[in-house]
């Protein structure tokens, strides 16, 4: 198996946790960057690969050479969840030597039906999870997603409990990032949230995010409220998932984030802009109801994009149609 993005790696690991479940004598074996592997750590017959893009796996060559490693661990059966051109060349490598193959559909029609301006189809497509799934029913592996298995809270180490202190409190995870603005809730409106949230003393809230300049505003959220802390840059990223399992709820835009607290079971509400959940992306076990979306009477064309990078004039200000108190409301929901 071969993945990219963070919520896309994210968003596989429910289903194998489903496959160890229900075929225990099977071993998987994952095939993905380095900084991914805390995903897959404690998930029982699975073993982890690391792929090497900047050297011994690199380009074409590095293709061929990560089949030869691959090959070596007596591989029966691959199966491709991410479906771009060097999967798909490793996994015609393994059909060449006469092993079963399967590669996900993405739904790329269905998306452009549910994406497009005029004559939009607009209705739920099948999730990832469904598509995913689907491969390992191909490869004669049916699974049932009904039932899932989460881990453990982790326990928290000293470092974490230094920086957030005693857990009495509710914890609550804001993640207000995504890869496009257009997927991010307005800050002044975010702020608004933080606020309201911040009224109660037995919410602690955690503010999730990376880079200089995430971290800087981050920083400018917490500095009126002593129970907001900024966790960005803090701890490493393996305690951060730590972390994001003990959360009583995540407020995450449609990003990672999002995905990466459904794998760990917590409770999760979404706020969706130019992107749809309709497109499959609701994070695994999640209620739609938990997922506010922009208002389409008032912005027709929504959603816009699969992914949140196409930019349509005239709906820079979707997101303002999500009110703060209904996203307080909702959260305060999940904690009751």
């Amino acid at each position: 198996m071969r993945l990219s993005a963070m919520g896309d790696v994210a968003m596989t690991v429910p289903v194998l946790r489903a496959f160890v479940k229900q075929y225990p004598t099977v071993k998987l074996t994952v095939i993905s960057r380095p900084f991914f592997k805390p995903f897959f750590d404690g998930i029982p017959n699975l073993e982890f690969f690391s792929f090497d893009e900047k050297q011994r796996h690199k380009g074409f060559p590095g293709l061929l050479r990560l089949f030869g490693d691959v090959k070596k661990l007596k591989i029966d059966a691959f199966a491709d969840l991410h479906n771009v051109l060097r999967s798909k060349i490793v996994s015609l490598l393994f059909a060449l030597s006469g092993k079963k193959r399967a590669t996900v559909d993405k739904g790329r029609e269905g998306k452009k039906e549910l994406t497009r301006a005029e004559n939009k189809i607009f209705k739920q497509l099948p999730t990832m999870f469904e598509r995913h799934a689907k491969v390992f029913s191909a490869l004669g592996f049916p699974l049932d997603l009904s039932h899932p298995v989460f881990p453990e809270k982790a326990v928290l180490n000293a470092d974490i409990l230094e920086i957030i202190g005693n857990q009495n409190e509710k914890l609550i995870g804001i993640a207000p990032f995504a890869q496009y603005n257009s997927k991010v809730y307005p800050l002044d409106l975010m702020q608004d949230v933080i606020a309201k949230l911040a009224e109660n003393p037995m919410y602690k809230i955690l503010l999730f995010g990376g880079g200089k300049k995430e971290i800087e505003i981050l920083d400018s959220l917490t500095e009126p409220f002593e129970n907001v802390i900024n966790m960005a840059g803090k701890i490493k990223f393996q305690q951060e998932l730590q972390l994001i399992s003990n959360l009583d709820v995540m407020l995450s835009m449609d990003s990672g984030n999002a995905h990466i607290a459904a794998m760990l079971g917590v409770k999760v509400v979404t706020l969706w802009g130019a992107t749809h959940p309709y497109a499959g992306f609701l994070p695994f076990n999640q209620s739609l109801e938990n997922a506010l979306t922009s208002d389409r009477n008032q912005y027709p064309k929504l959603p816009t994009s699969v992914y949140g990078n196409k930019v349509v004039e005239g709906y820079e200000n979707a997101m303002r149609t999500i009110l703060p108190q209904q996203v307080v409301d909702k959260v305060k929901e999940q904690l009751s």
